[in-house]
């Protein structure tokens, strides 16, 4: 108990001040273990030269004290990978509401529309968008 005391102190006192974990280093610690766990299966001084450079690209980041360079660079990492993001967080938003809604697209202009479960066999839907009426099963 008491060295685990001490050693947390010492983590406090040597992390204070430095950048810490942000996206672009998880990011980069997936791709270490990503390539490791590869490496295992196949021998390759590519997999391994990858993971090790992953890994203290990672560590560098994450006791660096330019915070601010640190910091523009996960802004960098962020405004890039922005529209793949926000696609992934629509798709998870989609899954979650199809316990509740069923979810149709507009034929006409291609909303997509949601519309709460137990309405009924059949269901005549206006789009709110281009207001085309149609009926679907469900």
């Amino acid at each position: 108990f008491d060295m685990k005391e001490k050693f947390n102190r010492f983590m406090q006192k040597f992390m204070t001040g430095r950048y810490g974990v942000d996206d672009l280093s998880k990011l980069t610690m997936t791709v270490a273990l990503a390539s490791v766990v590869l490496s295992l299966f196949v021998r390759s001084r590519i997999l391994n030269t990858v993971s090790l450079l992953a890994i203290l690209f990672t560590y560098y980041r994450m006791f660096s004290r330019n915070i601010s360079k640190r910091y523009q660079e996960n802004q960098k990492y962020l405004s890039k990978t922005a529209g793949i993001r926000n696609r992934f967080r629509k798709e998870q938003n989609i899954m979650k509401q199809r316990k509740t809604h069923h979810i149709y697209s507009c034929p006409g202009c291609g909303q997509k529309i949601r519309i709460p479960r137990g309405k009924g066999k059949k269901v005549e839907i206006d789009c709110p968008k281009c207001h085309t009426k149609f009926i679907k099963k469900i």
